[in-house]
């Protein structure tokens, strides 16, 4: 098999890795603001929820919590899973884990906004969902790019755990592409795409850090 027939043969694998990519920064980035609002919140029981919620999620591996989300319908209310829920769990466990990082990086990123500021912005008559949208979200996202992006390359390669789960993503077609043709190329061209992937995402990020330095 030609390199241009093993790299067409991977074409599929890349696209649902992509997809897992997407779906789940977007969803986690969603959810972890929400989630880290919740953690800081004045309210003890909905606060301590959360901090239990992220402790689990970032305590236990993301193969285990993919295997729960999968299994978990079946074993505890007994429902049928279908071959197409195979993905949907695997978008589903992605993004309530990495929603739990991310709420610590926000949490991490409101919390270094000083008080200063909230009162600040109460004298100039602005509402509290003013202050946070207009003056305090923007100096968040500013602070937190270094971080996310780390966690954001980590997601690149963590997407090759969907395997867990049979999903054919590019690491699984590449292991069957190196059982069926006794070659190491295909995982020799699978690393070469997750190289260029976070190559592609580190690049974005640092772009984007630099147009956030607006002060510099």
């Amino acid at each position: 098999m030609t390199l241009m027939e093993i790299v067409r043969q991977l074409s599929g694998g890349m696209a649902v890795t992509i997809e897992i990519f997407v779906v789940t920064l977007v969803t986690s980035l969603i959810l972890g603001l929400g989630l880290a609002l919740i953690r800081m919140s004045k309210v003890k029981i909905l606060s301590t929820l959360a901090k239990i919620y992220i402790s689990i999620m970032r305590g236990t591996p993301l193969m285990l919590q993919l295997l729960v989300v999968y299994f978990g319908p079946y074993f505890i209310f007994g429902m049928e899973l279908s071959k197409g829920y195979r993905l949907n769990a695997v978008l589903i466990g992605f993004a309530i884990n990495y929603a739990a990082y991310f709420a610590e990086i926000y949490r991490a990123g409101i919390s270094a906004i000083p008080e200063g500021q909230y009162e600040a912005a109460k004298l100039l008559g602005y509402s509290k969902t003013q202050t946070f949208t207009y003056i305090i979200m923007p100096q968040v996202v500013k602070h937190i790019i270094p971080p996310v992006a780390n966690e954001t390359i980590t997601l690149v390669k963590d997407t090759s755990l969907a395997f867990t789960l049979a999903v054919t993503e590019m690491f699984t077609l590449s292991k069957q592409l190196v059982a069926s043709e006794s070659s190491m190329v295909p995982l020799a061209v699978a690393g070469v795409f997750y190289y260029i992937f976070n190559l592609i995402v580190a690049v974005a990020f640092d772009y984007l850090e630099k147009k956030m330095s607006y002060y510099r």
